[in-house]
Parts: structure tokens; sequence; C-alpha cells
């Protein structure tokens, strides 16, 4: 039964808005080609907000498959736990690669470059973009680039274990990461060159490792608690035993 629980969906925001050094060093460039793809002024924003909401509906589709994998784990591998300590370390590793003290996730993007190569030649040719549904598209194959923080990001929204959950927390995460996206659409250079100032580098790393320090603590707990069932299970023999 899907039982609603907001907290991973605003913690998703706050990573998202954290990542923005991140998003517009790997995405900022195709963001400014399409910001200035058109010389009408009027189609530059449609173009961009597609192109993010395309970007952001394939962050929602691949939430609701990590989901389902994730409720699988949990209720026949009972991975939840688990699920959840493996989110926490991967946002401290990302906290620390946003810090610029740790580069250990760049690994993890050069591997996601296997499946991107499959996918790429599709993106490119919907590189030329003067529509928004053509935007919208463009964005949806883009959402897959291979990504550090995404992959943090759906490791987290799989330990949610729903679909429903993870889906929306992956929107929650691209939602976040708009803003510095539709600023980069337009002045890309300037913006990357704020987001890169070591003091502001550093504190949004400490912030994701923060997070994920909170999930770790999280897990923890969880796993040493006796399971539900196993209290009731414990009640039902002290009843028997009481009218024995």
């Amino acid at each position: 039964m899907f039982e609603f629980d907001s907290m991973p969906i605003l913690a998703m925001l706050v990573i998202g808005l954290m990542g923005a050094g991140h998003c517009v060093g790997m995405c900022g460039g195709i963001v400014a080609a399409l910001g200035f793809a058109t010389d009408d002024q009027r189609s530059r924003w449609p173009i961009l907000l597609s192109y993010n909401l395309g970007r952001i509906t394939s962050y929602g589709l691949i939430g609701a498959l990590v989901g389902l994998l994730g409720l699988f784990g949990r209720e026949y591998l009972s991975l939840g736990p688990s699920l959840r300590i493996f989110a926490g370390v991967l946002l401290i590793l990302m906290g620390l690669y946003l810090a610029g003290w740790w580069h250990f996730l760049s690994w993890l993007e050069r591997g996601g470059q296997h499946a991107w190569r499959h996918i790429q030649p599709f993106a490119a040719r919907l590189f030329r973009v003067r529509t928004v549904g053509r935007a919208f598209l463009f964005g949806m194959l883009w959402g897959w680039l291979p990504c550090g923080l995404v992959y943090s990001a759906l490791v987290y929204a799989a330990a949610t274990a729903h679909p429903v959950s993870s889906a929306l927390s992956m929107i929650a995460f691209g939602l976040g990461t708009l803003p510095a996206m539709l600023a980069g659409g337009v002045f890309s250079s300037q913006l990357k060159r704020w987001l890169q100032v070591r003091a502001l580098r550093v504190a949004m790393g400490l912030i994701i490792m923060a997070f994920g320090g909170w999930t770790l603590w999280n897990a923890m707990a969880h796993a040493h608690q006796p399971g539900v069932s196993s209290e009731q299970n414990g009640a039902a023999s002290v009843h028997q035993q009481m009218h024995h």
C-alpha cells in the first residue's frame, strides 16, 4: 500500500538545487546552444522550458522504473535497508565530488557511457531544435546522459521502494535543477563562472553530504528496529501463553 511521504521529495528538490554547478557543467553548453538556436526572442524561453520538461519527464519515468526495482528488492529480497544505506553513501560521494575533494563518481559517469552510445545518435538527429515539440523530445533523450548526480538521485529514489514515490522524487530532483538550467540557457558562461566559486561548491557539497549522512542514520536506525511482523508474532505468543 502506498503511503505518501513528503520528506524524500523535499530532499530531492534540495539535492537538485545544490547540484546546479554540476548540471551547468554537464549540460550548460547544450542548453546555451538551444537558447541561442533561434533569433526569435519569443521562442527562446518556450524551447528552453520544453527541453527541460522533456528532461524532467525522463527522470520521472526512470524513477518509476527504479521504484519498481526497489519495491521488488524490499518485498522479495529484503533489500530495503541496504538500498537506503547505498543511497546515503552515494550522496556523500556526490557531495565530495561537488566540493572538489574526491572524483570517484566520475568513474560512474564513464560507466554510463555504454548506454549513452546507443541513445546519442537519436539525440543528435534532434539537435537542430526549432519547435517546442522537438525540444521536448530532445530533452527526453538528453535525460539519459550519464551523470553521477542523476545516478545518485536514482538510488535515493529507488530506496523509497515504490514507483509513485520514486517518480515524484525524481521529478522533484529535476525541478530543483530547473532554475540553473533555464538561466544557463541565457547566460551560461557567467553562471558557470559563478557556480565554480570554491566556497559555493564546498557549501553545496556539504549540504548534499549532510543529506547523505541523514539518510545513512535513518537507514541504520530502521535496520536495528524489529519488524512489525515480528512484534505482532511476539504479541500473539504472549497472548496465547496468558490464556494457557
